[in-house]
């Protein structure tokens, strides 16, 4: 099996996080993104030169060759890589990038209530982050 071209380090307790992987990984008919739990058992952000608050606060991912991405450029990236960059060709422009990035920490600060409010598979309407 190959190494994808980008892994994705995503909050699995999260509802909707985890049902955008897996979206996601319908979408990536040639292999092209990998998937971590943060919260599955064993898993160790240090290895990536991170910490578990960091990749709490945004979307993180590791290319292949080893550079971590963060937020926005790692949403911009695994999109991309799976042919929707077309989607998310706003998050490049350096004109619009500091909003962008302050709206996307906004919204995953919020992913549990997001979830609750899109009905994302919380129990009886409470979604709770994992404890670590």
């Amino acid at each position: 099996m190959s190494t994808p071209a980008l892994t994705l380090f995503f909050d699995g307790s999260c509802p909707l996080c985890a049902a955008e992987m897996r979206r996601m990984a319908r979408r990536d008919r040639h292999g092209r993104l990998g998937y971590l739990d943060m919260r599955g058992e064993g898993f160790d952000p240090a290895a990536y030169g991170t910490t578990f608050t960091a990749m709490d606060a945004e979307l993180h991912g590791v290319r292949a060759d080893g550079r971590l991405l963060v937020g926005i450029d790692c949403i911009a990236e695994s999109y991309a890589l799976i042919g929707l960059g077309w989607l998310v060709w706003p998050l490049r422009l350096q004109a619009t990038r500091p909003m962008w990035q302050r709206l996307y920490r906004w919204f995953a600060r919020n992913r549990y209530r997001a979830s609750r409010l899109l009905g994302y598979g919380c129990t009886d309407g409470v979604c709770t982050p994992g404890r670590r």
